[in-house]
């Protein structure tokens, strides 16, 4: 195990709720298969867009989700064993990326 796998090694924050997780992943799996069905189905363009639309903001929902975890658990134990420098910048720079998706 390299020096950053062990850096990631689980318990993650999400492992507590993972069933949660997954179920949410696997609806919004449903909500693709749903828009590939729709453009083989031909459905007017804007209905495609609004589904693609609620797609995004389920993702969007789960990645929030997410970084909240990573605070409450990630960052708040390297802070309690000394140095929160790396798991901050790992949040800082997952935020920018969200922030421009």
């Amino acid at each position: 195990m390299t020096t950053e796998e062990h850096e990631h090694a689980g318990p993650h924050g999400y492992s507590g709720d993972k069933a949660a997780l997954l179920g949410r992943l696997r609806r919004i799996e449903g909500q693709v298969r749903g828009l590939q069905r729709m453009v083989d189905e031909d459905t007017y363009c804007i209905d495609v867009l609004t589904q693609i639309s609620a797609a995004k903001s389920a993702l969007q929902a789960v990645a929030i989700g997410l970084l909240e975890d990573h605070l409450a658990h990630c960052v708040v134990d390297a802070a309690r064993a000394g140095d929160p420098t790396a798991k901050v910048k790992e949040a800082s720079d997952a935020i920018a990326r969200l922030v421009r998706s």
